[in-house]
């Protein structure tokens, strides 16, 4: 087991099938791999400013971002963040991984994920009577979904507050010079950060895309950023044993290789549904191309225990799964004694007094248990307690692992042309000049 960052990397569920001797085999490749990522010479090569980004954020960003979070503070209830995948889901990950805005600061409604009005109507709602700011994060303020949603929250910013002090309530964060994005926030005085020419949506959580609406939260961004920049330090050592990114890339590659397609991320904590999502896209979009690529998935127990926990158990043989676990919630809760002269109906006596957390740790040791024994190769992050520091260094040990496993797959793990078909014909639907 390795643990780096207060996360532990365990594979041992893996080594039945990839065993050990084939693992390290892949150690050349992977070295291969992340010499061309430190070098710059690999497909995609424009698009690396996330991998040293940690060590890159200065004092003075972080401050810039504390300021905008205390004018939102002061004068907001509402904090509507508009953008659509890279754009909003990293922020929205550590969000929910740390349990929401923090106490004394606006809520965070996330908009223009999508094109469905029964999303947006709810986002409507959240602002009806309050007092809210408009941040929008686009490099070229013209994609579809956000560029809708800004329009309309947009017009109801000015009609609530006139078009000078709407202006003062909207932060833009997107291209240093060119896009309508920017000329619009250049010609009405918007607040402005830049989203790096190098730095990739999927990659931008560490970027002004993430940061800005995190610190409106009242996320403790230092520390998320210091907790990237550990692992980032921790994942430069070419020792296969010692780096969680490369560990995590060549065991989920050699299972790859041996027909596990499927990779089902499954936790057994609600906050981190959203991490899940996040770790879909960054996976998704960077390896599936070509017509390779690890599909995947993920399923939150023991709810999805009671539907998807069937099919994992017993069903395709080609799934390999990867649990990331919390041992210890938020909140500490504890099953309690019924009143006297309870009849302990429901059979939960040998239960009181046991944290809600130990209870669901067992279910996820029992589980873990149960798919290896239904042959299903198993790997397992494991974490005591989430903090900004853990988070971060979670965040950057994915982003480190997918860039090498898309180069191990031999595909460029830094574009998405796929993501351009459905816009085309979308477009020529809806008659696009």
């Amino acid at each position: 087991m390795l643990e780096t960052a207060g996360i532990r990397l365990d594979i041992s569920g893996t080594e039945e099938y990839l065993k050990p001797a084939a693992r390290e085999a892949l150690a050349p490749a992977v070295a291969t791999a992340a010499a061309a990522l430190e070098a710059g010479t690999c497909a995609g090569a424009d698009y690396l400013g996330w991998l040293d980004l940690p060590g890159r954020i200065s004092e003075a960003e972080l401050t810039a971002c504390a300021a905008t979070a205390q004018r939102a503070r002061d004068d907001s209830e509402v904090y509507v963040v508009i953008g659509i995948g890279g754009s909003y889901l990293g922020a929205r990950a550590v969000l929910d991984a740390l349990g929401g805005s923090q106490s004394g600061h606006p809520e965070i409604v996330f908009a223009g994920t999508g094109l469905c009005s029964a999303a947006l109507v709810r986002v409507l709602k959240k602002i009806e009577g309050r007092d809210f700011r408009l941040c929008v994060v686009s490099k070229s303020g013209t994609t579809l979904e956000p560029a809708v949603a800004f329009r309309l929250l947009r017009g109801i910013l000015i009609g609530r507050y006139g078009e000078e002090e709407a202006a003062k309530r909207i932060t833009a964060v997107t291209d240093a010079s060119r896009g309508a994005l920017r000329s619009l926030a250049d010609q009405e005085g918007y607040e402005t950060y830049v989203i790096p020419d190098d730095v990739g949506g999927r990659f931008s959580v560490l970027t002004p895309v993430g940061l800005v609406p995190l610190a409106v939260a009242g996320v403790d961004i230092n520390s998320l950023v210091a907790g990237a920049r550990g692992m980032m330090e921790a994942c430069r050592t070419d020792d296969l044993a010692a780096n969680p990114a490369h560990l995590y890339a060549a065991v989920r590659h050699g299972l790859y290789k041996l027909g596990y397609t499927t990779e089902v991320m499954s936790t057994f904590h609600s906050g981190l549904q959203t991490v899940q999502e996040w770790w879909k896209q960054l996976f998704g979009e960077s390896e599936g191309k070509g017509g390779k690529g690890i599909f995947p998935a993920s399923t939150v127990f023991t709810t999805d225990l009671h539907s998807l926990g069937q099919y994992i158990q017993d069903g395709r043989r080609n799934l390999q799964e990867t649990f990331l676990c919390v041992r210890q919630a938020v909140t500490e809760l504890e099953v309690p004694a019924e009143d006297p002269g309870g009849t302990n109906l429901d059979g939960l006596d040998y239960l009181v007094g046991r944290s809600l957390d130990d209870i669901n740790w067992k279910a996820y040791e029992g589980t873990r248990n149960a798919h290896l024994s239904g042959g299903v190769p198993c790997t397992s992050l494991e974490i005591d307690q989430l903090t900004p520091e853990v988070v971060g260094g979670l965040l950057y040990m994915f982003e480190k692992a997918v860039g090498i496993s898309g180069l191990l797959l031999e595909v460029n793990p830094f574009d998405q042309p796929g993501v351009e078909t459905y816009k085309k014909e979308m477009f020529r639907l809806l008659g696009k000049p």
